[in-house]
């Protein structure tokens, strides 16, 4: 009888997902247009943009591959991976930091690839040291600035925001956001814990205000008057100035873009990326996939659409990303912020970062 019970649930287990799976193919990816029957890839995915749904359906017309996608937050991914095991439908999985995937490959959830295109393609230290995760897409931590308000003299490292002349005037998501969790992490690893714990607290006593909200809502309070600074992902910076809200228009062409620690290791930065799962049924396709979305063409228009800085080098950026100009990049290997992710979480909680 427990045999019994124990096969007829892996089976509904199966039938459930597979329904699920095909449903989402069917509403994100549409028909193979005629290409044949090339089979399907299936994609759990954080990311929840449009140009990601155009791209995914360009590939379906290209190869007759069918995409089917889940869309959830990165940790319910993660979640739902390990407890379906073995029986997973997913083959590919896509997060928004890559503290995510690094956790997903410690857990055993995702699978070495040795894949020379994307090796080639994508430079080392936006890569897994060992194969299993890749970026797709870039974008950089940066200060923003009220215009009238700031000088950019005033304005050089994420150091020395901790001085005396920022305070009540820096805002800030909460220590929960992921990417202030990578951003202390690369403090970590460029300065050691002790300096890093330091910065947190400097942080925390020129805080204008309590962390609330995403980094639009910190523009948006920077451009109320409740702070002078605030520290965001560029992507950010690029949707709000070609935002279909006025409002949102008008608060973006209040702020200036600062790149940090130019004249040493540069600003940090942070990918969006994709690995294939320990148990992929379509690890081919997969792979597949993941070469279409750091082509050129499939990199231009992530840069185009979202504001995202390209992985691939030679690819050009956005207009309004082009118009902040170069930057040099901390080239710290971003495997490295994974690691030390539950180590800055702990170093967030004594400094009273809420």
């Amino acid at each position: 009888m427990r045999i019994f019970l124990r096969l007829f649930m892996t089976i509904l287990i199966t039938f459930t997902l597979s329904v699920t799976l095909w449903a989402g193919g069917q509403s994100e990816a549409g028909s193979d247009n005629g290409s044949g029957n090339a089979g399907e890839v299936n994609v759990y995915s954080h990311r929840h943009y449009e140009i990601d749904k155009q791209l995914f359906t360009e590939f379906t017309e290209k190869t007759g591959i069918k995409v089917n996608v889940v869309n959830a937050d990165s940790d319910e991914l993660i979640q739902r991976l390990k407890t379906e095991g073995e029986l997973s439908p997913a083959d590919l999985l896509i997060t928004a930091d890559v503290a995510r995937l690094v956790r997903a490959q410690k857990d055993g959830l995702l699978q070495a690839v040795d894949n020379q295109t994307l090796k080639e393609r994508i430079p080392a230290y936006l890569r897994s040291p060992n194969d299993y995760w890749f970026g797709m897409t870039k974008r950089a931590r940066v200060i923003v600035y009220h215009t009238e308000r700031v000088d950019t003299e005033e304005l050089s490292t994420y150091e020395e925001l901790t001085s005396e002349k920022w305070r009540n005037r820096i805002a800030i998501r909460s220590s929960s956001n992921i990417y202030n969790q990578s951003l202390l992490a690369s403090l970590i690893a460029n300065l050691g814990a002790d300096q890093a714990e330091e910065w947190a607290k400097g942080i925390v006593q020129n805080m204008a205000r309590s962390p609330q909200g995403n980094d639009r809502d910190q523009m948006k309070a920077v451009a109320a008057g409740q702070a002078d600074i605030a520290v965001v992902n560029t992507y950010y910076v690029g949707r709000m100035f070609n935002s279909d809200d006025p409002d949102e228009v008008e608060v973006a062409q209040q702020m200036g873009v600062f790149f940090p620690n130019q004249e040493g290791r540069g600003s940090h930065i942070n990918i969006s990326g994709g690995g294939v799962t320990a148990h992929a049924p379509h690890k081919a396709n997969a792979e597949k996939l993941l070469e279409f979305l750091t082509s050129d063409t499939s990199q231009r228009l992530f840069a185009q659409a979202n504001y995202e800085y390209p992985v691939v080098p030679g690819v050009s950026e956005a207009e309004i990303v082009k118009s902040w100009g170069e930057f040099k990049e901390d080239r710290l290997n971003l495997s490295e912020l994974g690691k030390l992710n539950s180590q800055a979480v702990r170093i967030f909680d004594r400094a009273g970062w809420k």
